[in-house]
């Protein structure tokens, strides 16, 4: 009898304390901060998908993922990359914070904006990058001075830009560490994936935000054959269309290991996972110049990447949070932009943040949540890609489902999807309406705009290229075949600013250090055409009388000699903000910017 009743004693023991630790465990897993993985894209548009009508294309795990989350169908973006990705890592409008274009100086987010990365650092999150930044190749720009501890990238805006490692073509590719140069092997997208789950399973335990944005599909529409060998086939893809569609369907593929990781971490419950691309399709619906035809599918929408029109800037927000209820694969369709992403996963991860700075975005938690009704507001995205924004320039305003566009073309989507009527000559007292909200939008804007500047003297050497030279009226060699091709490029100047006075030596190339070329070489190294690769050209020589460069009002100019690497110029240098412009004058006479610009800081000093 005792036996009996000290063996039930202890089996209620036992229960106690397992239903006890039991809620514990449950307490601590719905106390614990959801993990945060946001997946972008690089010129996907909304119709480069299955689940969104595309019959041709093959993306079974995004279309499934789709299923399972919640999906955003008017969601909107900035109709470019760099704009974009800005306003996602803000929460503000891309002209407020120094980014409206892609190069020339405007694709680098201003040193006082606030990113994603930094509050969720500060808020004891581990944070990593994967990828395409584009928001700055120098400091204080680069991604691990923006908030992330690990930042594993390549350079400029795509793989194969002038900021970008010598000759990197999206295969056993060298990129950046932190800073420093890492060679890889294999294709590109395949690697940010690949790092972005080393990150994950090391940091698992902890809460994590992985940043995996994605330079695929942007051109050159480099793909594995493999992936190519799948539309080969295919009948109304052009030939780039076929390795355009190739390349989507490889990061699909990645897309699904990366969710089977955190089935198998067993972690994929607390992990809020977004998939989204950057603005409207580069090559997803093209026209035939030929035959006057289009190919492709834009999911009855105008305008592709770059345009005001609705398939310029609406793109695929997809967002699955299991412990968060945001399952079920539900159409939500009131009004949403990429400014709205940070707002809203400060509030999901529990984080108090109060901006020092206008918001343009609101947070969209409720909406997500409970599907309650959003805000009434007005949005503005536009296109400008010139050296200062311009007032009107390819301008839309959004309001529910209408459209304002350039200020005179009024569109109401519910009706006219396409854009084709403009009803604004009828709708008078709303064009008015939207036209004052952009007025007084861009009244405030403008006089947050301004450019941003480069700090010299942080590293040993720091490099300057020719992509980010701020120029006015034509754009730079912003990519390697550019600077292969060899044309004179009228000299620019950079904003930039020497964080300590001293000597500086600045040496001036045409070819990046790692190529170890002279300067006046020519590369014989072209490679053909593929079916799933582009070509690479020769690289045509130049040859340099003079070398230049002005800091300030201060010039300084050398004689070069042509079978060095570069021609270096010392100068003693003030700590402050300046302006520094770097140029050769050819044999012929003919000035050209420098193309590459490595600043090397000896020593502090007194002047």
């Amino acid at each position: 009898m005792k036996k009996q009743l000290f063996s039930s004693l202890g089996l209620m023991v036992y229960l106690f304390f397992a239903f006890s630790c039991q809620k514990v465990n449950q307490q601590e897993t719905s106390a614990k901060k959801p993990n945060i993985i946001i997946v972008i894209t690089d010129d996907q548009g909304y119709g480069d998908m299955g689940h969104t009508g595309n019959t041709v294309i093959q993306t079974p795990t995004i279309d499934q993922f789709s299923k399972e989350s919640i999906n955003l169908s008017n969601y909107h973006v900035s109709t470019t990359c760099a704009p974009t990705r800005s306003a996602l890592m803000t929460g503000r409008n891309p002209n407020r914070i120094g980014v409206w274009h892609t190069i020339m100086g405007a694709s680098m987010l201003n040193r006082d904006e606030v990113t994603m990365a930094d509050i969720f650092q500060e808020n004891g999150y581990n944070t990593a990058m994967f990828g395409k930044w584009h928001l700055g190749d120098n400091h204080p720009f680069l991604p691990q001075d923006r908030g992330f501890d690990v930042a594993f990238y390549h350079g400029g805006g795509g793989i194969g830009q002038t900021p970008d490692y010598w000759n990197n073509d999206y295969f056993d590719d060298t990129y950046f560490r932190n800073g420093k140069p890492e060679k890889q092997e294999g294709y590109c997208t395949d690697v940010w994936f690949n790092e972005a789950i080393k990150f994950i399973e090391e940091k698992k335990d902890e809460p994590f935000l992985a940043y995996v944005s994605l330079n695929a599909p942007h051109g050159p529409y480099n793909v594995p054959e493999k992936y190519y060998e799948k539309y080969k086939d295919a009948e109304g893809l052009l030939e780039t269309q076929k390795r355009f569609y190739g390349m989507i369907s490889n990061v699909d593929d990645n897309f699904k290991t990366l969710l089977s990781k955190l089935d198998e971490l067993e972690i994929a419950d607390n992990t809020i996972v977004i998939f989204t691309t950057d603005n409207g399709t580069a090559n997803g619906y093209k026209l035939n110049k030929k035959t006057k035809k289009y190919h492709g599918y834009n999911a009855q929408m105008r305008g592709t990447k770059a345009s005001e029109y609705e398939g310029g800037h609406r793109v695929p927000f997809i967002i699955r949070w299991p412990n968060g209820n945001l399952t079920g694969g539900k159409e939500l369709s009131d009004l949403t932009a990429h400014v709205d992403i940070l707002p809203t996963l400060l509030t999901f991860a529990g984080i108090e943040h109060t901006p020092n700075k206008l918001m343009d975005g609101m947070d969209i938690s409720d909406y997500l949540l409970k599907q309650t009704k959003t805000k009434e507001r007005m949005l503005v995205v536009d296109t400008q890609r010139i050296s200062w924004p311009k007032k009107g320039k390819q301008s839309c305003v959004m309001d529910g489902q209408w459209r304002l566009v350039n200020g005179d073309e009024l569109y109401d989507l519910s009706k006219d999807p396409g854009q084709k009527e403009n009803i604004a000559s009828t709708h008078q007292e709303r064009v008015q309406k939207m036209n004052d909200f952009y007025n007084n939008w861009w009244d405030t804007m403008i006089k947050e705009t301004k450019y941003s500047i480069i700090d010299l003297g942080v590293d040993d050497i720091d490099v300057l290229t020719c992509h980010d030279v701020r120029t006015i009226d034509y754009y730079p060699p912003w990519n390697q075949k550019l600077i292969r091709q060899g044309k004179p490029m009228k000299p620019a100047s950079f904003a930039v600013n020497f964080v300590k006075s001293g000597k500086y030596t600045f040496n001036l190339s045409r070819w990046p250090e790692e190529s170890g070329l002279p300067l006046n070489a020519a590369i014989d190294d072209a490679i053909p055409a593929t079916k799933y690769t582009d070509a690479r050209v020769a690289g045509k020589a130049m040859s340099f009388k003079t070398a230049h460069i002005k800091v300030g009002e201060k010039e300084y100019s050398v004689d070069v000699d042509n079978s060095k690497s570069a021609v270096s110029i010392d100068a003693d240098i003030l700590q402050g903000n300046s302006d520094l412009t770097a140029w050769f004058t050819t044999d012929k006479g003919i000035k050209t910017n420098a193309f590459y610009i490595y600043v090397e800081h000896h020593s502090d000093k007194n002047l």
